[in-house]
């Protein structure tokens, strides 16, 4: 079964093809992706890399973690669910201002 492991301290510069060719190196790779400001589309520093097995999984960790990768060093392990995160107050739209207060004019 396939494992996911998360992938931090990337270089901005690092694009999906080298972080699957470096992690290649320690088993097959299913899928590699580096997240993107939705925005900008501009790297966030960080992605996934999904390995083959739990050994190429465990391999891939004990090769990158904390060791350098174009220039910056790795945080490698395996990947943790996304926690629920609770709603947002302002609905998403923070813009500053009265919040929402009327004066009476």
């Amino acid at each position: 079964m396939a494992k996911k492991l998360y992938v931090g301290g990337l270089p901005y510069s690092t694009t999906e093809d080298s972080l699957r060719d470096a992690f290649a190196q320690a088993g097959s790779v299913e899928s590699a992706t580096i997240i993107k400001d939705k925005m900008t589309g501009r790297s966030k520093g960080f992605g996934f890399v999904e390995m083959s097995n739990d050994d190429e999984a465990n391999k891939a960790i004990e090769m990158w973690n904390g060791k350098e990768f174009e220039g910056r060093p790795l945080t490698v392990n395996e990947a943790r669910p996304m926690e629920a995160r609770p709603p947002r107050r302002d609905g998403g739209f923070n813009r500053g201002g009265r919040g929402g207060q009327r004066d009476n004019w």
